[in-house]
C-alpha cells in the first residue's frame, strides 16, 4: 500500500510536467512552489537513505527529477507566449 502511494503521489505533477511540454508556456507554474516541493522532496530522499528505505528512496527521488524538469522548463519558457 506504500509503495502504491508513493507511486500515486509520485506520478501527481507529471499533468502539469506535460502540459508545460506541450504548450511550451508555463508561467502559470509558481517557482515558490516548487523549489519548497522540491526542498522537502529532497529531505524524504534523505531520510529514505538514512533508514535504508527503498520505497521511499526510489518514488521521492523519481518527484525530484519531474519537479526539477518542471522548474527547469519554468525559467526555460519564462514569458514566452
Amino acid at each position: 500500500m506504500g509503495m502504491a502511494a508513493g507511486v500515486l503521489t509520485s506520478c501527481s505533477m507529471l499533468p502539469q510536467l506535460f502540459k508545460v511540454i506541450r504548450d511550451k508556456q508555463a508561467e502559470e507554474v509558481s517557482v515558490v512552489m516548487i523549489v519548497v516541493l522540491i526542498a522537502g522532496l529532497a529531505l524524504w530522499v534523505a531520510y529514505g537513505i538514512a533508514r535504508g528505505d527503498w520505497p521511499v528512496i526510489l518514488t521521492n527521488s523519481f518527484s525530484v527529477i519531474v519537479n526539477c524538469l518542471l522548474l527547469g522548463f519554468r525559467i526555460r519558457y519564462s514569458g514566452t507566449k
